[in-house]
């Protein structure tokens, strides 16, 4: 055997060693990178579902397309206290639960007009933050609102 073709294959074996834990374990995480909140990847797609429920596709893209609960995910993440985020973790795990009970879009309207639901807080915080994101999302900056930078254009028949 040739020493190089030997030091070839053990650098290719020694790559995929490395390389192979990373495809082995995250199959089941959240897709982006999260500091304090625990979510895998089944609780990403019901809130990916509970977004697209708030903000649907209609002309416009909805939530799910502007991945909006990643968003919500990053902003309960880095901005909400350690109490704001149990409960909505607490919130992703009985959300399926509960929906299965009542089906519906009337659902939601069941749970926003209702402050002693347990799920109220989860499902408000979630609310705020999707129409943050949506407000602030790439979509609506460019396409909906018209905005003129400062000091805008001179009209010179303006009233003073």
């Amino acid at each position: 055997m040739q020493r190089r073709t030997a030091l070839k294959q053990l650098f290719f074996i020694a790559g995929g060693i490395v390389l192979f834990p990373s495809c082995w374990g995250g199959a089941n995480k959240a897709s982006i990178a999260l500091r304090k909140l625990y979510i895998n990847a089944e609780q990403e797609n019901l809130l990916a579902e509970i977004v697209e429920s708030i903000i649907p596709e209609t002309d416009s893209p909805g939530g799910k397309a502007l991945h909006l609960h990643l968003f919500v995910l990053k902003m309960i993440d880095d901005c909400h206290n350690e109490g704001d985020q149990q409960v909505f973790v607490q919130g992703l795990k009985d959300w399926d639960q509960e929906m299965n009970n009542s089906l519906g879009q009337s659902y939601l309207v069941k749970i926003e007009q209702d402050k002693e639901h347990p799920l109220f807080d989860f499902f408000m915080m979630t609310k705020r933050r999707v129409i943050q994101g949506y407000l602030n999302s790439a979509y609506v900056m460019k396409n909906k609102l018209i905005y003129e930078l400062v000091p805008g254009r001179y009209n010179g028949y303006a009233k003073v």
